[in-house]
């Protein structure tokens, strides 16, 4: 297959910031936001079709991955499982990307993640972890294919992408009642029937949030659900401790402690919750496209925004493999300074 230009625009971006970075926190912290003037187009971005050709490429190349479609978007679209699965005695993890059609730069680190699990140097990693990724959960809202206006919204090119579903409704608050055949698929087909240790949702939040007075490259959050299982969100505790660890060692991540809710139909605490899964949620400053300016990051930060994630990716499918997360320190915690903003 030859791969679309914009993909693999995404891939080496990503690949090129993984190597000899000398980068301080302001290369992340302080990006531009959209204030008017700056470029923030669609095109660099990967379409559902490109993410989908890439995912069929690598599954004919790589033995260790299995590809399946566990069910459709409402306007129709095949939702990818990509597996790694090696063991069932081994622990699991699952990657979720993309929730929100608007919040695309986790998907394209997770592409590069997925090449990166075919080299040689991942074989004996394989062999410890069980890894589940789900590289677009919303596939019509990332395509701006929708059943309501987007006039409003920002970005230029060839289209908008939108935080909803094709039905207006936001997958991350789906998670009791499953009305939506998105959120169907990720229950039925995945959450039920795969044994999940850990996961990991991966979103993308406003640009102004701050820490210490400097502008965060992101945060993260732990269940919060009362109905939690103090074992399952210790186990959280502990994942969050690998992401802030490596991420605030590249000495440009600047991370946050998330403000969220505590409600069940939010999938870090609703999945936690029904499933015993130790959750985190990493949600990465600004967002691709929206109609509301503050959210919105202007492109020069994509590159660093994706790194972010690509670390995130790896250092804590590591960790699970080589059971370092179950003696993660979570004291950390304890002094992470809530996000401002």
């Amino acid at each position: 297959m030859r791969r679309s230009t914009r993909t693999t625009a995404a891939l080496t971006l990503a690949a090129g910031l993984l190597v000899g970075s000398t980068a301080t926190a302001v290369a992340v912290g302080e990006g531009p936001d959209y204030g008017g003037n700056e470029v923030v187009t669609t095109s660099i971005l990967s379409t559902y079709d490109e993410v989908a050709d890439f995912l069929t490429a690598q599954d004919a190349k790589q033995d260790a991955m299995e590809l399946e479609v566990i069910g459709q978007s409402v306007k129709g679209r095949d939702i990818h499982l990509v597996k790694y699965l090696s063991d069932p005695d081994k622990p699991t993890i699952l990657y979720l990307a993309q929730q929100h059609g608007n919040e695309q730069l986790t998907t394209e680190a997770m592409l590069h993640f997925i090449k990166s699990l075919g080299s040689g140097q991942n074989a004996r990693m394989l062999q410890d972890v069980n890894i589940l990724l789900l590289p677009m959960f919303n596939a019509d809202g990332a395509m701006g294919d929708v059943n309501f206006s987007l006039d409003d919204y920002l970005a230029k090119g060839e289209r908008h992408l939108t935080r909803y579903n094709a039905n207006e409704v936001d997958l991350n608050r789906d998670h009791v009642a499953k009305e939506q055949p998105e959120t169907r698929a990720l229950h039925e087909n995945v959450l039920g029937a795969y044994d999940v240790d850990y996961m990991i949702d991966l979103h993308h939040q406003g640009t102004q949030s701050r820490v210490d007075g400097d502008l965060v490259s992101g945060s993260i959050l732990y269940p919060t659900s009362p109905d939690a299982d103090p074992a399952v969100v210790e186990g959280s505790k502990r994942l969050g401790s690998v992401v802030y660890e490596n991420v605030d060692s590249t000495g440009w991540g600047h991370i946050g402690k998330y403000v969220g809710g505590t409600a069940n139909t939010i999938g870090r605490n609703g999945i936690a919750v029904e499933y015993g899964i130790s959750t985190l949620l990493f949600e990465m400053r600004g967002m691709s496209d929206h109609e509301y300016a503050p959210y919105v990051l202007g492109q020069k930060s994509n590159g660093y925004l994706i790194r972010q994630s690509v670390v995130t990716l790896t250092s804590t499918a590591k960790a699970v493999a080589d059971g370092s997360v179950e003696t993660a320190d979570t004291s950390f915690w304890d002094t992470l300074p809530e996000q401002q903003g």
